[in-house]
């Protein structure tokens, strides 16, 4: 049990930087519940209680957290979770002293984790490793193992260092961006033991004393729910996109820009260059180049800068053999977004100069 989490860690060490993705950036909150297996307890009573070593076995239980975190957009997500956990006590197990058991353990924890989501080549599902390292309080609810003669008993609450591992699934909701499902599997550990006070009852004589319950192992299978906030749709993909007349995909260019530039890029220049190649061709009348920014900044500046760039885009085209009698250029700043947002927005698409061949 003990090789668990480091086998885990070993997994999300071993996962290729290259391969890891993150479908959002951004503050986001998740739940999530399921059912608890709660391993076997080695149980060691102080001498004061003159107890046999025993084992202290658990039924299936339930668990449930919350959590608050942070995703960086490069793989990577950070997060502060609270869980619980119960479990009701099934048996006390001791050489020669068979017994009846009741009552209930449950742990309450505070977590720190760090997990990795992995782009497997789907949009719609993301596997994802993680660990966490935290506090967790164990409250023994009415323990009680009987026998004829004997009552041992303890009610009492204990915290320590806990941590743990997981490994899911979460898959995005269609249509509603931000919103995934998930499907987990946990592991989850109080190294040592804890102690708790205690008492044995027996021959009308009444002992009191500590017990030590050791190898608090849980493992946990939940479905939960998780919303990241700011995600916004994905682009679709260029074969996505209705198609526009041959005419038009032939006769305009789009030119983009970095932001607050008005530089050209390599790139840049082999679509002026295209776009130069075109109207010497023939058949062109009439060149418009057309410049753009996205909303951040000022319209004043915008503005500006607008007409930087597209008169960066005309030499161009001129240094490519097009006629400068022949090229209009107007610079319209922010408005006539490609892609609508807010103000104060850096939206890529929207720095650019149309080139529009008539």
């Amino acid at each position: 049990m003990r090789l668990r989490p480091l086998l885990f860690l070993t997994a999300i060490v071993a996962v290729p930087a290259s391969a890891l993705a993150q479908p959002f950036q951004g503050i986001y909150i998740g739940g999530a519940a399921g059912v608890n297996f709660l391993g076997q307890e080695s149980i060691h009573s102080s001498s004061a209680l003159d107890l046999p070593s025993g084992r202290a076995q658990f039924s299936e239980g339930f668990t449930g957290l919350g959590s608050i975190g942070y995703g960086f957009g490069n793989g990577m997500r950070i997060e502060l979770e609270g869980s619980w956990r119960s479990n009701p006590l099934h048996a006390v197990l001791r050489p020669g002293d068979p017994t009846e058991a009741g009552g209930r353990q449950v742990m309450t924890a505070v977590m720190a984790n760090a997990l990795f989501d992995i782009d497997i080549g789907s949009r719609w599902i993301f596997p994802y490793l993680g660990g966490g390292l935290g506090y967790a309080w164990t409250d023994w609810q009415r323990i009680s193992a009987s026998a004829p003669g004997s009552v041992f008993s303890a009610d009492n609450t204990a915290g320590a260092f806990a941590y743990q591992a997981m490994a899911g699934l979460s898959f995005p909701v269609p249509h509603v961006p931000g919103l995934s499902f998930t499907a987990e599997y946990r592991f989850f550990a109080v190294p040592g033991g804890l102690t708790v006070q205690s008492s044995y009852l027996s021959g009308g004589h009444l002992a009191e004393g500590n017990t030590d319950f050791w190898f608090n192992h849980n493992q946990s299978l939940m479905l939960g729910v998780r919303y990241a906030f700011g995600v916004t749709p994905p682009v679709l993909p260029a074969a996505a996109v209705p198609a526009v007349p041959t005419v038009q995909q032939k006769h305009d260019f789009l030119v983009f820009f970095d932001w607050d530039k008005a530089t050209l890029t390599e790139r840049a220049r082999g679509v002026i260059s295209e776009a130069a190649n075109t109207a010497t061709g023939g058949g062109v009348t009439r060149i418009s180049v057309n410049g753009y920014t996205d909303t951040s900044g000022t319209p004043e500046y915008n503005r500006g800068l607008s007409m930087r760039r597209a008169q960066a885009v005309a030499a161009q085209l001129i240094a490519d053999g097009v006629p400068k009698a022949e090229i209009a250029i107007m610079g319209y700043g922010q408005t006539h977004l490609l892609v609508p947002t807010g103000p104060g927005v850096r939206e890529p698409q929207n720095r650019r100069v149309e080139i529009i061949l008539r």
